[in-house]
């Protein structure tokens, strides 16, 4: 099998690059920086272009990673010279992370075909915004994240591959207890994505004016997920009823966006009218 190959330096020899080599997408000008990794694809800092994964491609154009061109390197220019990777960088990459960046590109494939052939210019949509998967990484034997959409904003979870969701009833709820507390899950399944479960957080998504602003607001929400610190012991998972208080009045449930942000529903650094 011949080994990977690149435009550039080195003769196009993948396995010659530095570990600390920069490069550049030829087509849209993306950068890979080792000393940042790809949040996209799920690799971690430290990472060198030789040792991404098999799968990944540019996270903005989706070109293959052989389109990439050497644009810096702060190591030896001489190939004898070399830095040998870390022991660490030469790690095979662990099998949960490469499904979590697999199901990540599976989510957004299926929901952009859903905005593009189903909900264009319905009045839910806020058409500012794009279908991304945000964070989507291991978490207990499969795969947790948040998908952003026009629509709505969901954390999703998704079963590994020794977990058999094949009975997962649509529509079902479920109450998965979190560090910061309980939420409630809907059962779902798509053809293109398989069993998931969704938590909804925002819907419709008309308070987010940009897609960076909304992107925040997942990394945020999924950050605060696993935050004790946000954790009320009376908390209930949304979709309660008010609560009665001692003096007999009652007070709202507080929401799964009040539990993350603090009692708002607009996103952080958002007004509020």
């Amino acid at each position: 099998m011949a080994a990977p190959r690149f435009e550039g330096s080195f003769l196009g020899d993948i396995a010659r690059l530095p570990p600390d080599a920069v490069l550049e997408c030829k087509i849209c000008w993306q950068i890979y920086d080792p000393a940042e990794g790809c949040d996209y694809w799920q690799v971690p800092a430290g990472t060198p272009f030789a040792r991404l994964p098999d799968h990944w491609r540019c996270p903005r154009c989706d070109g293959a990673r052989d389109q990439f061109m050497v644009v810096d390197t702060t190591g030896s220019t001489s190939l004898a010279a070399s830095v040998v990777p870390s022991p660490e960088a030469m790690a095979p990459v662990d099998p949960l992370t490469g499904l979590a960046a697999e199901v990540a590109r599976r989510f957004e494939a299926a929901f952009r075909e859903v905005h593009v052939g189903q909900m264009r210019g319905m009045p839910i949509v806020n058409e500012t915004l794009d279908v991304r998967a945000i964070g989507f990484r291991p978490h207990e034997g499969g795969v947790i994240g948040v998908l952003v959409t026009p629509w709505f904003m969901n954390i999703v979870l998704i079963p590994g591959p020794g977990d058999d969701w094949s009975r997962l009833v649509v529509g079902a709820r479920t109450r998965l207890d979190f560090p910061s507390g309980p939420y409630e899950f809907i059962g779902a399944n798509r053809p293109e994505t398989g069993p998931y479960k969704a938590c909804s957080l925002f819907s419709p998504m008309f308070e987010f004016t940009s897609m960076l602003q909304a992107e925040e607001t997942a990394r945020a929400a999924l950050a605060a997920l696993f935050d004790p610190a946000l954790r009320d012991d009376e908390d209930e998972p949304a979709g309660k009823g008010p609560e009665p208080t001692a003096g007999g009045t009652r007070r709202a449930a507080p929401s799964r966006r009040a539990l993350i942000f603090g009692g708002g529903s607009a996103a952080p650094g958002s007004s509020r009218a």
